[in-house]
């Protein structure tokens, strides 16, 4: 029988979701997903406090991420984040041929996942169910779903 721990540390295959439950996938992952991160916030002209708030960490942990000095495994959960905000920002380009791809995150939104607020904003208030859904959002604008 295998454990809960066991099954975990499994390493992912190609039939099974990324949970970002493993400790090695976590790893392998983070520097990328870190990099991408921020040049997401970058490109939408984010602040240190909304990309340390996006990605789930302290703006001191997000100085030292951008300054490359930063040497942790994100969680769980800052991973999906990071996935998030990563098929985000590629929804955004595929669906925009302009510089509207990276205005748009900063923009006052009438969609009913923002209520009136930027989608970094509603992101922000709503922590991952709305990573997600904003992501979505995206696909199913540009066709994706």
């Amino acid at each position: 029988m295998t454990s809960l721990a066991q099954f975990r540390e499994a390493p992912a295959d190609a039939n099974q979701v990324q949970t970002f439950a493993a400790e090695a996938d976590r790893a392998r992952l983070t520097g990328p997903a870190i990099k991408a991160v921020l040049r997401a916030i970058e490109a939408w002209d984010g602040s240190n406090a909304e990309g340390a708030a996006l990605l789930g960490v302290s703006e001191s942990t997000w100085d030292r991420m951008k300054a490359g000095r930063w040497e942790g495994i994100l969680s769980q959960d800052q991973l999906t984040r990071a996935s998030a905000l990563i098929g985000l920002f590629k929804g955004l380009h595929l669906l925009f041929a302009d510089s509207m791809a990276d205005r748009w995150p900063k923009l006052p939104n009438r969609g009913p996942v923002f209520d009136r607020l930027t989608p970094v904003q509603a992101m922000i208030a709503g922590g991952i169910p709305r990573m997600l859904e904003t992501r979505l959002y995206v696909d199913a604008l540009r066709g994706g779903l």
